[in-house]
């Protein structure tokens, strides 16, 4: 049920985007038990004039390596698992992409149930 959104800044790399969504779908599986196949993302590079942030807002300094991850799930995780999600993933983007911990920013949207609708017009949630 996430739906993933990433942002970056453009990169030599034509795979680079795809990895850390592949990163953020292994976390969410191990992290908040997301089943196989719920997989829905989008990915994106902007140039420099279209991707903005602070610096250095609450004291940690970023880089032109920003990665934005938003997140949007169904609500109900405990503040622990958002907790170990956010960890997992700005280590696991670390250790096997390089990217600084400082440039991992990411928001958790969480939405009622009855606020998706995965084809057919149809709120497959409700009950």
């Amino acid at each position: 049920m996430p739906l993933v959104r990433v942002d970056i800044q453009q990169n030599p790399d034509p795979t680079f985007a795809k990895r850390i969504g592949e990163h953020i779908y292994a976390a969410l599986r191990s992290c908040i038990d997301v089943p196989e196949h719920d997989n829905f993302q989008i990915l994106t590079e902007h140039d420099d004039q279209h991707l903005v942030y602070d610096p250095q807002y609450l004291g940690i300094q970023r880089s032109k390596g920003v990665v934005f991850i938003q997140i949007t799930i169904s609500e109900g995780r405990t503040v622990e698992k958002k907790q170990l999600l956010f960890k997992t993933i700005a280590e696991s983007l670390h250790r096997q992409l390089t990217v600084r911990l400082e440039d991992v920013f990411i928001n958790l949207v969480e939405v009622k149930k009855e606020n998706w609708s995965f084809g057919n017009g149809v709120a497959q949630y409700v009950t």
